[in-house]
């Protein structure tokens, strides 16, 4: 599919009015005396209900809009637990991490940590985690906008998807280089608004074309998938055999679990005043994510009912071109254009928030706290903050740039694994068992980033395998291509074994004193210069 050069003007146009809109939106919401409270999280003065937008615009990536269908399109039943899995990661976010993390935390996951544990040593762990989280995500965000360009603007040299890479790269870097978390969230809110009324019109489409029935769309979708009532049964993407149910356990344990766990997601529960406003926050994104999910559900069945199951998989082996094929057959061009420049929208406001949280991990885990032990001050960490922005937003584009055109869909796994495996059972020990200790926080959080990589590396997502990475080499010795069946036990596992081993260290009246915030919902109001970074960390 590709819309040749007179096709691919309007996209050019009306995403060129969309980036001016939102670069003016930026400096428009920017103040002019800001903080690293400020810049990080809004000095945390954000509604729920523009928070919630903004969570789920934060966490639906292109992978959501134009993946997902695609996968439903292509394996039918086997593609709905990506469809629910986003559900069940807000609730899991709901019930066991949105006030108590709002409570305890400051900016990051290390200030959260740091309030009953070593500061200098969980900051150094869980700044390090979320760099790799961060990094590995937008790279494979980027991937994924190089390869959305190519079939929808005809950019079928390496070389023009680098620019358009690079462009997008760019782009998000100047958003968040020039107002941080206010100019993220003003383009996360638009994002959520065009994501939603993009899709959700493109889902009306399709179920007017079917009456409105439901039954009548899924009838039409097996007949037209060529597997007849197969395609409405488990199987057809991962088969009957072990290894094949293994994985896709693994990789909806990842999904489920990680969301939970990942930086960005958690620092924007802190863009709030109070803990009772980060839960209903999470309460929002998670009712737009229903919606929205629904949709998608309705878009991959739609494509297969309209197209053929034989038509989308000619065009794309992933299904990633599903949505934009059945936009282009029930809108033509126009809503064509309309999809594309939504699915473009996604990918630099996902993009902009990630590199947010990494520019926060650097310069207030590793620089506040782990270099300068809290006494850097208020303008030097914001200059680290917003080099951080660059350096991270171009070294993350750089090297997008260079694996243009490969599959790297691994590493959105990855990024979900690292999150459930090495962030996720450190913040339910810290939060839930007094006797968690400093040494259970380091062997958790660096054993689960170790195990998933490694485990990753050794997958047939790298090798061994036509559609990894290194086709020609194989060195796949881990059978599954997402490590977090393994990671994530193996995270809880080293957590609890370091606390028990640590004689030491105790909870005891850290312990207490997190409890007692997490009970009494303490942490409210506005994020003060006075509230220490690190839990006993003191900023002068």
């Amino acid at each position: 599919m590709s819309l040749g050069a007179s096709g691919a003007f309007p996209v050019f146009m009306v995403f060129a009015v969309f980036v001016t809109s939102a670069l003016f939106l930026a400096l428009w919401v920017t103040t002019d005396r800001v903080t690293p409270g400020d810049f990080y999280v809004s000095d945390g003065r954000l509604t729920p209900a523009r928070n919630g937008l903004a969570l789920f615009g934060d966490y639906m990536s292109a992978a959501t809009l134009l993946g997902s269908p695609g996968v439903v399109a292509l394996a039918g039943y086997d593609g709905i637990p990506y469809l629910l899995g986003p559900i069940v990661a807000w609730v899991v976010m709901l019930l066991l991490i949105a006030e108590p993390f709002h409570s305890t935390g400051r900016y990051t996951i290390g200030d959260s940590l740091g309030r009953r544990l070593r500061p200098r040593s969980v900051h150094l762990a869980s700044g390090i985690s979320t760099l790799v989280i961060s990094l590995v995500y937008v790279i494979a965000q980027l991937v994924g906008a190089g390869a959305l360009a190519a079939p929808i603007l005809g950019l079928d040299s390496t070389g023009a998807r680098q620019i358009m890479v690079g462009a997008l790269g760019i782009l998000m870097v100047i958003y968040v280089v020039i107002g941080g978390m206010r100019a993220t969230t003003a383009v996360q809110l638009v994002k959520a608004v065009v994501l939603l009324g993009g899709g959700g019109y493109l889902a009306l489409l399709v179920m007017s074309r079917y009456g409105w029935n439901p039954a009548a769309l899924l009838s039409r979708a097996a007949g037209h998938s060529g597997l007849g009532a197969d395609f409405l049964r488990p199987g057809i993407r991962y088969g009957d055999d072990g290894v094949g149910r293994l994985d896709s356990l693994s990789m909806q344990l990842a999904v489920l679990l990680g969301a939970a766990g990942l930086p960005h997601l958690l620092m924007r529960l802190r863009a709030v005043p109070t803990a009772r406003a980060a839960r209903g926050s999470v309460t929002w994104a998670t009712g737009l994510t229903v919606v929205f999910c629904l949709a998608a559900g309705v878009l991959g069945f739609g494509a297969v009912a309209l197209l053929g199951r034989g038509a989308i998989a000619a065009d794309s082996p992933t299904g990633n071109s599903a949505v934009l094929l059945l936009a282009e057959s029930l809108g033509g061009a126009f809503l064509l254009t309309l999809i594309s420049c939504v699915a473009f929208t996604t990918i630099l406001a996902v993009v902009a928030g990630i590199v947010l949280a990494a520019s926060t991990a650097l310069a207030h885990d590793l620089y506040q706290v782990g270099l300068r032990g809290g006494r850097a001050s208020e303008k030097s960490e914001l200059l680290v903050a917003r080099g951080g922005v660059l350096l991270i937003g171009l070294t993350a584009t750089g090297l997008s740039m260079y694996v243009q055109g490969q599959n790297i869909s691994f590493l959105v796994g990855l990024a979900f694994a690292v999150a459930a495996s090495a962030v996720l059972p450190a913040l339910l020990y810290h939060l839930y068992w007094k006797g968690f200790t400093t040494r259970g926080a380091l062997w958790s959080i660096y054993g689960g980033l170790l195990s998933s990589v490694l485990l990753v590396l050794l997958s047939p997502a790298l090798s061994g395998d036509p559609a990894a990475l290194l086709p020609d080499m194989d060195f796949a010795v881990f059978p599954l291509s997402n490590p977090a069946v393994v990671s994530v036990p193996l995270g809880f596992l080293l957590g609890w074994l370091g606390s028990v081993l640590d004689g030491r260290e105790r909870g005891g009246a850290a312990y207490a004193d997190v409890e007692a915030r997490v009970l009494l919902g303490a942490g409210t109001g506005s994020v003060s210069r006075h509230e220490s970074a690190a839990g006993d960390v003191p900023i002068p």
